[in-house]
């Protein structure tokens, strides 16, 4: 089970009540909210190893240099002594980032991350390279792009909750867009994303995108098809590919999650039991985790 950590502590933070606060009046809303999604998760799914993918770089500068509106929109406005590529991360959660940190340590649950890489590039690799089923947790339909029945590879999507998660295989992205889960990051690339600066090819929306996807296997294949006057690609869509030949020469890389990351060996073995009980203990008594910590240690115990 490979979690996309940012995915479920953004979650957890709009969803459990800021009232949720440490001692000391930390807001710890994020903290115990992820931990109880991790309860939930692994009871019922009962993991045999279980990983934390950080985003170390949540907007690779790699990816701007390619297409500079990728993410644009979430980067905080320059003032005096803020970078300007930080993310807008509201105060009340970045105290609270490094408690998780602190709690996924005592735990002893993996957190693993690539300089220069988002989680999805780590859980891309991963993924890939897992040589067993593998169910990703996450709330971006970026993902969408690993699923692969062949290899058992499948996304348990948060957009609706934890607790109301769907479980994504081929026929579920088939079902909603109309194209193979190994097309979704083409069919992403043509429509656009705006939650993730992708601005699309103007005028291609979803039904487009799959029709052209339905007749040509991939976007190399939609663009040599555009551009050779014997194929029987309509004008309209012609006319749109062409034009955006400048963001398809880059766009598709920016997309692609990355799947061949040197991540070293990191044991991924779920914890049958916490790391550093003393720790545990400590982290429980200074920011009040209370049920939280019941329920984790409980819950890596399962099975």
């Amino acid at each position: 089970m490979l979690l996309d950590t940012a995915s479920l502590y953004f979650r957890a933070f709009f969803g459990v009540p800021d009232s949720m606060r440490a001692p000391d009046g930390t807001p710890i809303n994020a903290v115990r909210g992820l931990m109880d999604f991790i309860s939930r998760l692994v009871t019922e799914y009962e993991p045999t190893h279980l990983a934390c993918c950080w985003d170390n770089d949540w907007r690779p500068q790699w990816r701007v240099d390619l297409l500079p509106t990728y993410k644009a929109h979430r980067v905080v406005e320059e003032v005096a002594g803020t970078a300007p590529d930080v993310e807008e991360v509201p105060d009340p959660l970045g105290v609270q980032i490094p408690i998780i940190l602190d709690v996924l340590d005592a735990y002893g649950i993996t957190v693993v991350g690539a300089e220069e890489m988002e989680a999805d590039d780590v859980i891309g690799t991963l993924a890939t390279n897992a040589g067993m089923p593998v169910d990703v947790v996450t709330g971006d339909r970026d993902l969408f792009q690993l699923v692969d029945d062949e290899a058992q590879v499948r996304i348990l999507y948060t957009a609706r909750g934890v607790g109301r998660h769907e479980r994504v295989d081929n026929a579920w992205v088939r079902t909603k867009y109309a194209v193979e889960a190994n097309q979704y990051a083409d069919f992403a690339t043509l429509r656009g994303d705006a939650s993730d600066g992708l601005p699309g090819v103007a005028g291609i929306g979803d039904k487009t995108a799959a029709t052209l996807l339905g007749r040509f296997p991939d976007i190399e294949a939609i663009v040599a098809a555009a551009h050779d006057p014997d194929s029987d690609m309509g004008p309209g869509p012609r006319g749109k590919i062409k034009a955006a030949a400048d963001y398809l020469a880059v766009a598709p890389t920016v997309v692609a999650v990355r799947r061949d990351l040197d991540l070293g060996e990191p044991d991924l073995t779920r914890p049958r039991t916490p790391a550093d009980q003393d720790k545990v203990v400590a982290l429980d008594q200074q920011w009040g985790l209370s049920s939280s910590a019941v329920r984790l240690v409980e819950a890596l115990g399962v099975g």
